[in-house]
């Protein structure tokens, strides 16, 4: 990945939307760090405490603010930018609020992927464009085993359903629009599955490190509503990784792009209370949490990804356990409580991922 970051990514143009998110941020730093020439594309940052204001990620890279349901606004930012790759992560990502808002949340995740496909369809100088969608586009049957590409997508909650409907959309778009008469690739098109992302710098609501984090700063005990909920959390350098290695290998050789599930081993598919008694080990502190079940809209209880695929194609492997992920976060957020430099934090987490991984 170092030497994919030097050689692919350095002068290259990228385009990427939902860039002031916490995953958008944390993608615009790697990308920066390497020589990136990016354009984001994204509402303003979705919290406040942000992790782009913090750590100036509108200092590296080409920031417009926009919404990507602005089909005119989107396409004038990526008709300047020019872009080689796109990486689409603009999203309404939170279960609890797509209830809220159904409406805005299927405008923003299925229209917003028309918009920015119709602007890869107009433009010539797209060679890569891959979505980043999530593991809760599967109909969720509660297995015990791992979602694989092949299985059926749906989704119960408007979220989780309209991510399923983006993931369509862009099988259509591939299919009519980017793929010739003989089956070749005209744009490699991909989309990239990912479970749980946890890592520093995430202040969403209706996020269980986040909400660890606030519970810590106010001196009072963890909330946990449904402790006994299992998910495949990950840091979210691991899944940054993959996007970047997906999007430049297809560029390379169209036979690459397809659907990809990105998600950490087995051993890292925790219960919520496990990952809360994690987070409390590596704080210290004396610091504690409660059961306290909310009765809150229906999510999933049990889920998890098969990612077969992924190391099989690509030879990828996760770098980072969840204890060592929770140790980054511990690190990060301690250095953000008490004043210090995170953007060098960033840097220094960063280059440990990637020194982590095979040249």
């Amino acid at each position: 990945m170092v030497k994919l970051l030097d050689d692919f990514y350095r002068g290259r143009r990228v385009f990427v939307t939902g860039h002031t998110g916490f995953k958008g941020s944390w993608l615009c730093k790697v990308l920066a760090n390497a020589g990136a020439q990016v354009t984001g594309y994204s509402l303003e940052p979705p919290s406040n405490p942000s992790l782009f204001e913090i750590a100036n990620i509108a200092g590296d890279i080409r920031s417009v603010i926009g919404d990507i349901r602005d089909q005119a606004s989107l396409k004038k930012a990526f008709d300047e930018a020019k872009p080689e790759v796109v990486l689409h992560l603009a999203a309404q990502p939170i279960v609890r609020d797509s209830y809220k808002n159904p409406a805005y949340t299927y405008e923003t995740n299925v229209m917003g992927t028309v918009n920015i496909l119709e602007c890869v369809r107009a433009s010539d100088s797209v060679k890569s464009f891959l979505n980043v969608t999530t593991d809760k586009v599967y109909l969720n049957r509660e297995w015990n085993w791992g979602y694989r590409e092949n299985e059926e997508l749906d989704g119960f909650d408007p979220y989780s359903n309209s991510k399923s409907c983006s993931e369509l959309v862009t099988h259509s778009y591939k299919n009519s629009f980017f793929t010739d008469a003989e089956g070749r690739a005209i744009v490699p098109i991909s989309t990239a599955r990912a479970g749980n992302v946890i890592g520093g710098g995430d202040f969403a609501n209706d996020r269980i490190i986040p909400d660890c984090i606030r519970s810590v700063q106010k001196g009072e005990d963890i909330v946990v509503r449904n402790p006994y909920s299992t998910r495949p959390y990950q840091h979210v350098l691991e899944p940054l990784y993959a996007y970047l290695m997906i999007a430049a290998r297809q560029y390379q050789d169209s036979k690459y792009a397809g659907w990809y599930n990105v998600g950490p081993d087995d051993v890292d598919c925790f219960q919520t209370g496990a990952l809360v008694d994690l987070f409390v080990s590596k704080w210290g502190d004396g610091i504690k949490w409660v059961n306290r079940y909310d009765g809150g809209p229906h999510e999933a209880n049990f889920l998890k990804l098969d990612c077969s695929k992924l190391k099989g194609t690509f030879g990828w492997k996760p770098r980072w356990n969840l204890s060592d992920a929770m140790d980054k976060i511990v690190e990060w957020s301690k250095c953000w409580l008490s004043g210090g430099d995170v953007r060098a934090c960033m840097d220094r987490q960063i280059d440990e991922f990637l020194d982590g991984v095979a040249r």
